[in-house]
């Protein structure tokens, strides 16, 4: 196994307090929580983490109690306005670690762009009404000291269930997804109406928007555990997050990714070196391209691009907005891969990684690391065919 995966389940939504929730269950440790906040030097609060369940499903609440006497006082509570600037302050000179900060930091200021963008005013300005209240500050930083605890290699969520319905927030009713979590979520995977109600929170979402690597339905890893974070409410969907701490296979194996097509006859060739590159970069795993003779014998060029299950949105949107084609095909593959491992040896020539690739625990075959061999040839002068011949030689490959 290679790679651990923290997979996002969100099929009743997320909030603040259902994620912290989740990430106890899981395993991260609450006395760990507890002592991450302190560093954040505030008063006023308290954590508490009890076990709950909805519809049989058994997991962990957590509620963010605010001092009665502080509210009474300063008649503050959870509509405390703070700007961005003032959080970030509060985060910075705090002593927590420098990546909690950063993560918390880029999760607020997640929410700040959308919210400086609905209501046409400066990022630093922001007030952040019920996100920069305490507990919600407890909620962000908290998530980001939970994320920091874990260090999964990747982060990915389903589809996010928004709810329905409308909700109400400083600015009055709003429809649901609210205006800030719609913004905050753009470019993920939603879906709504399983509840009738909000389901994802602005800082449900903002945490996810920032921290998920990708968005995708399909679960293609071997899970080690699971957590259930338990939310407030009522339905017919039982109201909880599921977690699961995960890895990625690297075994021989088989696995379904998408291939997407389209033919071009009126594009320059000039565009596709740069659109090559833009697929790689945004997760393609192939990008090929074959000549073909379209409609009225026309010469042609079919663009092919292998994408797995959780990029295919971005390629797709590559594709539209890059090339000039009105529409593409996309159709199921099957890929049988070999298990593979990577090494690095020390030759005559300087350090070289050999990909090997194993079938039922038995090698198969092994490759040298092409760009390692071209920086070699480069460096010493020697032709890349014989750079690739002396080592292959050393290494008996």
């Amino acid at each position: 196994m290679s790679g651990t995966i923290l997979y996002y389940d969100c099929f009743a939504g997320i909030s603040g307090d259902m994620n912290l929730g989740a990430l106890i269950d899981l395993g991260v440790p609450a006395e760990h929580l507890h002592g991450e906040l302190e560093k954040l030097g505030v008063e006023g609060f308290a954590l508490r983490f009890t076990a709950d369940s909805k519809h049989g499903i058994h997991g962990t609440r957590a509620d963010v109690d605010l001092d009665a006497s502080r509210d009474e006082s300063n008649q503050h509570h959870v509509h405390e306005h703070r700007t961005f600037r003032d959080i970030v302050s509060l985060i910075d000179e705090s002593s927590l670690s420098d990546r909690v900060k950063e993560t918390a930091v880029a999760i607020f200021r997640t929410v700040a762009q959308a919210e400086a963008k609905i209501h046409n005013q400066p990022v630093d300005e922001v007030h952040f009404h019920e996100i920069g209240a305490l507990d919600s500050i407890v909620d962000i930083v908290g998530a980001a000291v939970c994320l920091a605890y874990l260090q999964p290699d990747r982060i990915l969520s389903s589809a996010v269930e928004l709810g329905g319905g409308f909700v109400k927030c400083d600015h009055g009713l709003l429809p649901v997804p609210a205006p800030a979590t719609a913004e905050i979520l753009r470019g993920a995977r939603v879906k709504g109406g399983a509840v009738p109600f909000e389901a994802t929170t602005p800082t449900g979402a903002a945490i996810l928007a920032t921290c998920v690597d990708s968005f995708s339905d399909r679960k293609d890893f071997v899970i080690r555990a699971v957590g259930y974070g338990v939310g407030r409410r009522d339905a017919e969907v039982p109201n909880v997050l599921r977690v699961m701490l995960a890895e990625e296979p690297d075994s021989d194996e088989t696995a379904e990714d998408y291939m997407l097509e389209c033919n071009i006859d009126d594009m320059s060739p000039e565009v596709y070196g740069h659109l090559s590159e833009r697929l790689f970069s945004a997760g393609a795993s192939d990008v090929f391209f074959t000549p073909i003779i379209m409609k009225k014998n026309r010469p042609a060029t079919k663009l092919s691009v292998l994408s797995r299950a959780d990029t295919e949105h971005v390629l797709v949107d590559i594709l539209l907005e890059e090339t000039t084609t009105f529409g593409l095909r996309r159709y199921a593959v099957e890929k049988q891969m070999l298990e593979r491992r990577t090494r690095e040896f020390e030759t005559s020539l300087g350090k070289v990684r050999v990909k090997t690739g194993y079938r039922d625990g038995k090698r198969v075959k092994a490759k040298l690391e092409y760009e390692d061999c071209r920086k070699i040839a480069e460096e010493t002068g020697l032709s890349l065919i014989g750079v690739f011949r002396r080592i292959q030689r050393e290494l008996q490959i």
